[in-house]
């Protein structure tokens, strides 16, 4: 059985890309208010890895480790085994070389300036350091400074490293989260990068593409458990900004097996019947 949270996983050492026989440490938690007790299953991609501590220690690392790991709690009930959702990946990159740019680990803000580094292998004395982009030089200096600062950052500088103010929200949706009343929870999750003070957003929760209720300044919303296509849309009018998640299916698939089982391979077209979607 699969809880509805997710395990979360952190890089502890300061680099995600290293030189092979470096050090390597993650950590992963589990977000479980009731602080149970539980075993850890650690990840390289699809391969489960023998540790199961809540922490992961890669010693004299090796260019074979490069990867995305995850990680993921489990625990014994007296209702059987169950298990979080795996975490989000974190990608470590394990470099045989002797020269690695090193980025910051978190994304950028369009715009910014981000300070990059160049480390060599057992830190040699240095008299020149040269930057290059898509092999042509575009800066250099001293060895004894081994950072380089790339001001007024675009999207095409560090492909993924660089992000906008907003991303692209993703609907979570937590059923049976109030028994009583029977309702669910939805949540909008989004990356809002502004810089502080950063103006308000405003969060929109839809079903079947109508809007339930007004705008909030919270990212859920309570709303009665019935079958739908739900989305969410998070808002930030002083910027005039607006992004807009993709709908997700809940409850569908069990009545349109009664009604037409042939389209069951559609259910989340938008070009589904009307009528079914006012259901």
């Amino acid at each position: 059985t699969e809880t509805s949270f997710r395990a979360n996983i952190e890089l502890v050492s300061e680099h995600s890309r290293i030189f092979s026989g470096e050090r390597a440490r993650l950590r992963c938690s589990i977000p479980d208010v009731h602080r149970s007790n539980w075993t850890y299953l650690w990840f390289r991609g699809s391969e489960e890895l023998s540790q199961t501590g809540e922490e992961l220690n890669l010693w004299n690392t090796k260019v074979q480790e490069s990867g995305k790991y995850y990680c993921q709690g489990t625990r014994n009930t007296k209702v059987g085994k169950i298990r979080t959702q795996q975490s989000v990946p974190v990608e470590l990159k394990v470099d045989g070389g002797w020269a690695i740019l090193q980025v910051p680990r978190h994304p950028q803000l369009v715009g910014s300036t981000l300070e990059v580094t160049c480390r060599v292998r057992r830190n040699p004395r240095l008299e020149e350091i040269i930057l290059y982009k898509d092999g042509v030089e575009v800066m250099r200096q001293n060895g004894h400074k081994p950072d380089f600062y790339l001001t007024n950052l675009s999207l095409e500088d560090l492909g993924r490293q660089t992000l906008s103010v907003l991303s692209q929200p993703i609907l979570e949706i937590i059923p049976n989260y109030d028994t009583q009343l029977k309702r669910m929870k939805l949540t909008c999750h989004v990356q809002y990068n502004a810089p502080a003070p950063a103006p308000p957003i405003d969060f929109y929760f839809y079903k079947n593409n109508r809007r339930l209720g007004p705008a909030t300044s919270d990212n859920y919303n309570l709303v009665k458990q019935t079958p739908g296509l739900y989305s969410c849309k998070a808002r930030v009018p002083q910027l005039d900004l607006s992004k807009s998640s993709e709908p997700k299916n809940f409850g569908i698939r069990g009545i349109l097996n009664l009604i037409y089982p042939s389209i069951c391979s559609t259910l989340i077209s938008p070009k589904l019947p009307n009528e079914l979607l006012k259901m």
